[in-house]
């Protein structure tokens, strides 16, 4: 966002040296620009000067008065020393105390004029007024000169060794010697068009407010100034993704012909009918990747919405017309599942499918090479350098939020050109999707399979055990089952929470006369998937398990889930478990069973749970409670950081910064008429944009 600031070294900044460079180094603060949009989390407001005698105890409050008397204090029967200035304004007294800093009393002479800001209390006895700690600052016919008393003042997030004040000094001083080198990047037609300020003030103002600014807009990120600072992240983040989305569609792709005969087969062989959103979804995939260009479409569903089976049918598409397909998935046991659920009917259908993650031992790695084997599922395993395709087609991407842009473009550059159809089953809010998925063309299926109920979902303490069992007893003589979630496989003394083996052993002893069993992700991969064929053959009453069996999994059968420890859980994480029962015709219920002591967040989350089973309510509240970081789970690799922008409290101004960006893209897609913009989405994009046009 400023040109060539990054070239200055903070240490030469007056104040600073080698030392607290190294101390600003761990704030991120290495040259001049990181100083410039190292922002205040907070502003205090100081400008109200008040005489001596009508300050209030309590409160913040500034004065200004003379120097009277200046002394070190030695406390009795101790070491420590205070350092107490009396300053009188004419209409009173007040003291200044700061602890243990005896040598300031160098920095103050009698006569002279300062200003102090500070909470007001009363002194020993209720006798007099004292502020400990406060701001000081010399009084100066310079009003620019007050920086830390008498304006709205700003509040930095400091370091140890370094205090906030030291920190707003040398902030000042880089904006004094630096701020007149600001280039503004961002076209001044799209600033107009969006009622913004320009760099330079916005980055002044944000720092050291002027006079006639609102502090409790500042708190809040209300004022313009802000708000421009928040519009250059968004903005250049959202001209990434056009450029992404722009070389896509230069690129040529695969036109897949096929007939539909694999497809129709399909459709014959399953034991239920698709729903209209998932048909209106294939239709939209088929449109894709019947054309000439490379597909980029995002799958987003709720849990339980059919999502896997729309992506199967693109397999056989690609397949039909003698094309490869890779499957990718997030973890090992989410790759299993997946394998589970549809080799069978791909096997049926003819055609040849094999599992890679880093636990299968003998890879067919010269079957997939040679082009033998139509449908390969896997995890990161896929992109390793061993695995070569003989004509690699289509690439579906489960859970994308879990992988990176750059591991996307990887994952492409093993064929010329793939269709890519990524799927989600977590909701993502439509302010997050545009930035989190801005270079891809979107499906939702918002319906749910004919026949299913929404699941109730109970609020338990740990009191109510008893009610809890007799819940699991009754839902397991009418011929459901049931499963036990616990958040760790084994008990630690670290860690005082129940684990899914102490649970098995003790259902075992509750429920005598039912099957009980454990999965988890340590067990060997036929372990799982022989213990989750007997679970859905009904063999199986009690299914205990970790979170193993957060997605993927799908008994028709299974009508109840207990969650253990659910305030250990997250929002998302809760809702993608309780997707795994009612899947079937049964009325379903989960019960979350919380522990004492609970926090607000905790508390929260159990709320919105019971409360709806809508995925994109809850994903809109989770966004809310956890924030936008948090929310995503591991950070995206190759997408840039927001440290100004915030995608909950900025998500009015993401709209229009994505349409700024996909415009004038559109009309400069290599940005040839705006160099300082290009540098700095260079800065932004940390050099990966040229990346993007490739890969």
């Amino acid at each position: 966002m400023v040109k060539d600031l990054s070239d200055y070294e903070i240490q030469y900044i007056k104040g600073v040296g080698p030392r607290r460079a190294a101390l600003l180094k761990r704030l991120n603060i290495r040259n001049v620009r990181d100083a410039m949009f190292y922002l205040p989390y907070r502003y205090e407001d100081r400008r109200n000067i008040k005489k001596i005698r009508d300050i209030n105890s309590g409160f913040l409050q500034t004065v200004v008065g003379k120097v009277i008397a200046a002394e070190v204090i030695d406390l009795p029967h101790s070491r420590h020393k205070i350092f107490e200035l009396t300053v009188s304004d004419g209409s009173g007294l007040i003291k200044g105390k700061w602890f243990n800093q005896p040598f300031m009393k160098k920095r103050f002479k009698i006569g002279q004029e300062v200003v102090l800001s500070g909470v007001v209390k009363y002194g020993y006895r209720g006798i007099g007024l004292e502020m400990d700690n406060p701001e000081y600052e010399f009084a100066s016919d310079d009003e620019d000169a007050l920086i830390h008393t008498a304006r709205i003042v700003p509040v930095y997030r400091a370091t140890e060794n370094l205090s906030c004040r030291q920190l707003r000094n040398i902030i000042f001083n880089v904006l004094k010697t630096h701020l007149h080198e600001v280039t503004d990047p961002v076209p001044e037609d799209i600033l107009r068009r969006n009622n913004l300020p320009g760099l330079a003030e916005s980055i002044m103002n944000s720092h050291f407010p002027q006079a006639d600014i609102d502090v409790d807009s500042l708190n809040n990120w209300r004022t313009d100034y802000q708000r421009r600072l928040s519009f250059d992240e968004l903005f250049m983040l959202e001209l990434g993704l056009a450029i992404l989305k722009k070389g896509k569609s230069r690129q040529k792709g695969i036109e897949f012909n096929a007939k539909g005969t694999l497809v129709e087969k399909l459709l014959r062989m399953l034991p239920f009918s698709l729903t209209s959103a998932q048909k209106r979804a294939f239709n939209e995939v088929l449109k894709d990747m019947r054309s000439p260009y490379p597909m980029h479409r995002l799958i987003q569903g709720d849990v339980g919405s059919g999502k896997t089976v729309v992506a199967l049918m693109a397999v056989l598409v690609a397949a039909e017309c003698g094309y490869q397909s890779a499957f990718m998935a997030p973890t090992e046991i989410l790759a299993e599942q997946h394998y589970i659920n549809i080799h069978r009917l791909v096997e049926d259908l003819g055609l040849k499918i094999c599992l890679l993650t880093g636990s299968v031992k003998d890879r067919p790695l010269d079957e997939i090479a040679s082009g033998k084997i139509d449908l390969v599922v896997g995890t990161h395993a896929l992109i390793q350098e061993s695995v070569r395709f003989e004509k690699l087609g289509l690439i579906v991407i489960d859970e994308q939020h879990r992988f990176g842009v750059m591991q996307r473009a990887v994952l492409r550059k093993k064929a010329l050109n793939p269709d890519v159809l990524i799927m989600t089953a977590t909701p993502i809010p439509r302010t997050l999707a545009m930035t989190l998925y801005g270079d891809l063309d979107c499906s939702v299926i918002d319906e749910l399979p004919p026949g299913r109920t929404p699941v109730k979902t109970m609020l338990f303490k740990q009191s109510e055990k008893k009610q809890i069992y007799e819940a699991i007893a009754s839902e397991v003589r009418k011929g459901g089952q049931v499963y036990v979630v616990y958040p760790v496989i084994e008990g630690s003394e670290k860690v005082n929470l129940k684990s899914a083996i102490m649970g098995k052993e003790a259902l075992e002893k509750v429920f005598p006369d039912m099957t009980v069993a454990l999965i988890h992700g340590r067990m060997k991969p036929q372990e799982r998937e022989s213990v989750m064929a007997d679970f859905k053959d009904g063999k199986i009453d009690i299914l205990v398990s970790t979170t193993v069996i957060e997605v993927g999994v799908d008994v028709p059968n299974a009508s109840m889930m207990l969650i253990v420890h659910a305030e250990r859980f997250g929002l998302s994480q809760l809702h993608q478990l309780r997707g795994r029962v009612g899947r079937g015709n049964r009325q379903s219920s989960c019960l979350l069973l919380a522990y004492e002591p609970l926090g607000e967040e905790a508390r929260r989350r159990l709320d919105v749970m019971t409360r709806t089973t809508d995925g994109f309510r809850i994903a809109e509240e989770d966004l809310d409670i956890r924030g936008p970081g948090e929310f995503l789970g591991t950070r995206q690799s190759g997408m840039p950081d927001l440290s100004i922008a915030n995608l909950v409290r900025d998500s009015m101004m993401i709209e229009p910064a994505r349409t700024e960006a996909f415009s004038l893209i559109e009309q400069d897609p290599e940005l040839k008429n705006f160099p300082a913009l290009k540098a700095s989405l260079e800065r932004f994009w940390h050099g990966k944009i040229e990346i993007f046009k490739t890969g």
